[in-house]
């Protein structure tokens, strides 16, 4: 983004230009969030064996990430990145019973060496074990020592607590009398808790296997599609709800692709979805585009007091105007009032391609401020106001 600088009084262009430039730099440097939302899971593979002869309760291990992971329109987790993996619990087999071990996720390793914090638990995607687990919403999720095809079983195995109450809820399923033994390399799906918040990292140049689609269009899309092969019986709403995810994983076993519950672009296309369809883009979360309207509210009332301007617009009489400190006042309160309504599209709208489109809008009118910006006699502080509401749009703000 490049602004060319228009000369007024030396001071002021050039507390400007410092203004413009920072902006400039935020945009570029700024990257979009994306929200990975509660239920995706992503598929990894384990770099060290997991064995229940051996495991102790609070070991950690890593697993690797080793197909891009995309949100709709952005790469969010490259290949390569890492998910920590914490043993919870681990008892070592008997001549009686198997050897069990739980596990959770608690950190993703991106390559670049940053980290972040997310909720996950073990899932399958074997269809049996998948709707023994989900029978339950709270089952604790266990690897069990058997002729498991991964070197064990995944089994739900109760909510308690009590170790206890997860051997005796596993009844018969430990009657082997074999420890787990997962080798390094063993795939493993790990199912997010809770939704993760990451920086998109560079737009998809068309479609790639393992994105995740979220954008209401495609789930909708995805609906009729499943509703047509009579996988899906529910109302046609463009959530990707539980019964939804349930439609996508019995379609992905039957049709032999990963069993993840994932609108991703294996399952798109063979349910032939136009994965062109939906409006490429970012939105501010509701609470980020309530800040920026409080912000640009209270810079027209700033701007506003150095023109010694009232309420309704009587200016002072005394005071001689040029035409630029008119154009910032329009265009500062263009965009305030724009941004108000930005952001009940947010807050009511529930459809993520008309908030897309709604940020562009907002966009052209912050290009409108930038432009006024210059030509402008303002103070230092309205400037620097400004820079930090621009900074705010720079996740929506994207070539």
């Amino acid at each position: 983004m490049k602004y060319s600088m228009v000369q007024t009084r030396p001071s002021m262009s050039c507390g400007i230009a410092l203004a413009l430039a920072f902006i400039a730099t935020s945009a570029v440097s700024a990257q979009s969030r994306v929200v990975l939302p509660a239920g995706s899971v992503v598929l990894v593979r384990t770099s060290t064996p997991l064995q229940s002869a051996s495991a102790q309760t609070g070991q950690t291990f890593e697993t690797n990430v080793e197909e891009n992971v995309g949100v709709d329109e952005y790469t969010v987790i490259p290949a390569g990145s890492k998910i920590r993996g914490n043993v919870t619990l681990a008892r070592p087999a008997t001549r009686q019973q198997s050897g069990v071990i739980e596990v959770v996720f608690d950190r993703l390793t991106l390559p670049d060496g940053s980290t972040l914090p997310l909720t996950g638990r073990l899932t399958s995607t074997d269809s049996v074990e998948r709707r023994q687990i989900e029978s339950d919403p709270n089952a604790r999720v266990v690897l069990v020592g058997e002729r498991g095809g991964i070197g064990a079983a995944i089994a739900g195995a109760g909510s308690g607590r009590s170790a206890n109450n997860v051997f005796s809820a596993l009844g018969s399923l430990l009657s082997e009398g074999r420890d787990v033994n997962v080798a390094a390399g063993t795939p493993l799906a790990v199912e997010l808790d809770r939704p993760l918040t990451l920086r998109g990292r560079g737009r998809l140049r068309g479609t790639e296997a393992s994105t995740i689609y979220t954008a209401a269009e495609r789930i909708r899309g995805a609906q009729q599609a499943l509703a047509k092969l009579n996988y899906y019986r529910g109302p046609i709403t463009g959530r990707l709800d539980d019964a939804t995810r349930r439609a996508l994983f019995e379609f992905q076993v039957d049709r032999r692709l990963s069993g993840t519950g994932n609108l991703d672009g294996r399952t798109a296309q063979a349910l032939g979805i136009d994965l062109g369809a939906g409006v490429s883009g970012a939105a501010l979360s509701v609470d980020e585009a309530t800040t920026v309207r409080r912000d640009a509210q209270s810079l027209v009332a700033r701007h506003r007091n150095e023109l010694r301007a009232s309420n309704v617009g009587q200016l002072d009489p005394a005071r001689a105007y040029a035409q630029g400190d008119m154009d910032l006042w329009f265009a500062l309160s263009g965009f305030a009032d724009n941004a108000s309504l930005y952001e009940q599209v947010v807050r009511n709208g529930g459809n993520r391609d008309a908030a897309v489109l709604a940020g562009r809008t907002l966009v052209g009118a912050a290009h409108r401020v930038d432009t006024a910006m210059q030509n402008a006699r303002t103070s230092a502080g309205v400037q620097g106001a400004w820079a930090g509401v621009r900074r705010q749009l720079t996740a929506i703000d994207t070539p």
